[in-house]
């Protein structure tokens, strides 16, 4: 029995030299991804990746596009909030017993 599978990973400058290699060469996209070890799909959805968002499109290992750093912000907020929300419920009922 083999082991899990581990994904390969790729890194920015390797994900825009593959799509400047499609730009300029006038060879078929599926020889130059067999040359490169990966497969043409992975080619046209880093290419569809680089057009959506240029500035933030291979953000890197640990690193977010600003979108996600930003709604991750707001969903640990979230959460701080909601459970301040119920231990003043509980409280409430607590001293309201009292009177």
């Amino acid at each position: 029995m083999s082991g899990p599978t581990r994904r390969k990973r790729y890194d920015t400058q390797f994900k825009l030299d593959a799509l400047r290699l499609v730009e300029t060469s006038d060879r078929a996209v599926s020889a130059i991804a067999k040359d490169l070890g990966i497969s043409r799909e992975l080619l046209y959805k880093w290419k569809r990746d680089l057009e959506a968002d240029p500035k933030n499109a291979f953000p890197g290992k640990g690193n977010r596009k600003p979108e996600e750093d930003q709604m991750r912000k707001l969903e640990h907020e979230l959460k701080r909030v909601t459970e301040e929300r119920d231990i003043l419920k509980k409280a409430l009922v607590f001293f309201s017993k009292d009177v």
